[in-house]
């Protein structure tokens, strides 16, 4: 009769592979930045900018802000420049590593968006696919 034993389990050497910083969700240029301080002090006081990823234009994506009261459970919180925004969890892939600005035009002032993530954009720039 033989008796049958297990092997002594290896012993290896714990090792765990150094993790990289992620880079930032997103982040606020200084313009963006101090448009935002001025609507939280003024017309949107106690609310936050929440930022998301709809389904629209010819190119499949577009951005979508809103104001609202508070955060969500599926909204991941930004800090940047002392300001505080948010970004709907299901934009997030979307948006990794995005610069939003606030430019003021001849006929036009809003919030714009450099995003890397962009593979391009529709003609009237109004949608961007990924």
């Amino acid at each position: 009769m033989t008796t049958h034993t297990d092997p002594a389990p290896a012993t290896t050497a714990s090792t765990t592979a150094a993790r990289r910083e992620l880079p930032p969700l997103m982040t606020l240029t200084d313009r963006a930045a101090k448009r935002l301080v001025s609507l939280y002090a003024n017309a949107h006081a106690g609310q936050l900018l929440r930022i998301g990823i709809s389904t629209k234009g010819c190119s499949g994506h577009a951005y979508d802000m809103s104001f609202v009261n508070e955060a969500g459970p599926g909204d991941e919180v930004v800090r940047d420049h002392g300001v505080t925004l948010l970004v709907d969890r299901k934009a997030t892939l979307f948006l990794i590593g995005s610069v939003m600005d606030y430019e003021v035009k001849q006929l036009e002032a809003g919030f714009t968006f450099s995003n890397p993530n962009e593979k391009g954009r529709c003609g009237c720039g109004e949608s961007f696919h990924v």
